[in-house]
């Protein structure tokens, strides 16, 4: 299953990828990142045990990212105001909240992405086609990592793979985005979502 799982993604992104690319460099990714206002589209997410979900991701940086879960998964996923939120409608629970500094994720949501600040990238490779860079929290090395994969002519993120802290990892490759426009910055308001969940 997991090898099945994770096979499908290489197709996926095989199948979006030009033939060739140079090696981009730290400070093109980190122009690329920090140019990156408002993104949206659909993503394929592969998740820790071999399952796949789908769905709709909306991006506005700095700090904020909705990931809308495709049935039959009810889950939503907000990060905003320097948190991160997952909403389970199978719960009458309210939403599992973390800081969103101690998640990876929080160094492509940066206000000022510099991946070339000492001991941030810890891997910068290419395989002739993407360039793949892993980064960490320089000072907080225990949250995990992120790996970012990048394709040339022009630059693009087109997947990411989160190491997590308790050793678990999850990978989200992007499907077609579209970038700029505007996004309602209530798309990202935990509050708003929590008591709109719970009729208030």
């Amino acid at each position: 299953m997991v090898f099945r799982s994770f096979l499908a993604a290489a197709l996926l992104v095989a199948t979006t990828l030009p033939a060739a690319a140079e090696k981009l460099s730290l400070a093109e990714i980190s122009r690329y990142l920090n140019d990156l206002q408002t993104a949206q589209g659909a993503f394929t997410q592969i998740n820790d045990d071999g399952t796949i979900d789908t769905g709709t991701i909306y991006i506005k940086r700095p700090g904020r990212v909705r990931f809308e879960y495709a049935p039959p998964n009810p889950a939503l996923v907000l990060a905003g105001a320097g948190s991160v939120a997952v909403f389970d409608a199978r719960s009458n629970m309210g939403p599992d909240v973390y800081p969103l500094n101690q998640t990876p994720l929080s160094i492509i949501l940066a206000r000022d992405v510099d991946l070339t600040r000492a001991r941030m990238v810890v891997g910068h490779e290419t395989d002739g086609t993407t360039t793949t860079v892993t980064a960490q929290d320089p000072d907080n090395p225990d949250y995990g990592n992120i790996q970012l994969v990048f394709t040339a002519n022009p630059t693009e993120l087109r997947q990411w793979k989160i190491n997590d802290s308790a050793g678990g990892t999850t990978t989200v490759v992007l499907g077609e985005m579209t970038v700029g426009g505007a996004i309602s910055n209530r798309q990202f308001d935990i509050q708003r979502e929590a008591e709109r969940r719970s009729g208030r």
